[in-house]
């Protein structure tokens, strides 16, 4: 093998409703790198578990997912939409990962302490291994590139050990055999099987807050409904939640240097940079030196534009419940015959027997 075939994974929890922040910082994302690379794009139902174990709709979460990423624009034909759970080789990838990880390597991870809390000693053990399960939905498919967000960048730089560390084990094995790519890790140079998977962050709205506090990630969690636009919700709320949003006295600066230390006008800046397509300071050349009673409206007009469509058609897409099973099926189908060959491979390396 010479190189490792471009592609790129992504996953998304079926948790909540997902938000503009989902939309900009992922699924926008995921749109655009279609049009360039194979991805492969899941919705991650066994990750779910890992905040509650028993949900009464999980099923309809997931298809609620499903429809978002066909509504803005995901081609399931030409790509893999999938959930996780129909494909075991997760699970079984996950558990030669947490063999392969270092306890300590799970106790740096920040969303851990975060999540867990003081109270760690009762956190669930799969809230600690999560990021391992993460690494094993990327590695099983060697994808090479991740969209990811900068609450997730320590997850794929652990993915990053995993798949080193792996290489570096099983380095002769995996030459006998002639599965491995030649790479240089340092100075040494040894024959992976898994590729260094690279990031891919960026774009003008990387990071979205709450509408609410300019200091809080937007999240499906927050109590208040206004601190978040749903991809569901109709014009008149995202036109409402847009005026309601917290905002302080001062214009809008024209250069970037002004928004230091108002985390709200910068929020708002990026939200338009980022459903404009656009660069911030592209915005503070247009609208710096106006008040928010020009701008939010400016921005609502915006908004609606690009996510009423949206809204419209995932409600379309959710009402044929055949049709979304019938996509998720065939993505499932699809991605468990790229993940029992990586398995077999795997045990092979690690001297499993098999059938």
């Amino acid at each position: 093998m010479s190189a490792f075939k471009p592609l790129v994974f992504s996953g998304v929890q079926p948790t909540g409703n997902l938000h503009l922040g989902n939309y900009l910082g992922a699924i926008k994302k995921f749109v655009a790198l279609q049009e360039q690379s194979d991805c492969i794009y899941c919705v991650v139902d066994l990750h779910s578990l890992t905040a509650q174990l028993v949900y009464q709709d999980l099923g309809d979460q997931t298809r609620s997912i499903t429809a978002a990423f066909l509504a803005s624009g995901i081609d399931p034909k030409k790509h893999i939409v999938f959930n996780q759970s129909r494909v075991i080789q997760h699970a079984e990838l996950a558990w030669i990962f947490n063999c392969v990880a270092r306890i300590g390597w799970m106790y740096r991870m920040t969303q851990f302490k975060d999540k867990a809390g003081k109270d760690r000693e009762n956190a669930s053990l799969g809230l600690l291994a999560y990021p391992s399960l993460m690494a094993a939905d990327i590695l099983l498919y060697r994808a090479t590139h991740v969209p990811v967000g900068e609450d997730q960048k320590q997850h794929l730089e652990l993915t990053r050990d995993i798949a080193q560390k792996f290489n570096n084990d099983f380095s002769e094995r995996i030459a006998a055999l002639g599965v491995g790519v030649e790479m240089k890790i340092g100075e040494e140079t040894v024959n992976g099987y898994f590729p260094i998977t690279e990031p891919v962050i960026g774009g003008p709205a990387a990071r979205i807050m709450s509408l609410r506090d300019g200091s809080k990630k937007m999240s499906k969690s927050d109590p208040s409904d206004l601190s978040r636009i749903n991809l569901t919700d109709d014009a008149d709320t995202i036109s409402k939640k847009i005026r309601k949003a917290k905002t302080d006295p001062e214009a809008l600066p024209s250069e970037l240097d002004g928004l230091e230390s108002r985390p709200e006008a910068e929020n708002l800046v990026g939200i338009y940079a980022g459903l404009a397509e656009i660069s911030k300071a592209d915005v503070l050349k247009e609208y710096g030196g106006q008040q928010f009673s020009v701008f939010k409206p400016a921005l609502a007009d915006l908004a609606v534009e690009k996510l009423a469509p949206i809204a419209s058609e995932m409600r379309r897409i959710e009402g044929d419940r055949a049709y979304v099973d019938a996509v998720l099926k065939d993505g499932g189908d699809r991605a468990r015959a790229i993940a029992e060959g990586t398995m077999k491979t795997v045990r092979d390396i690690i001297g499993l027997l098999q059938d």
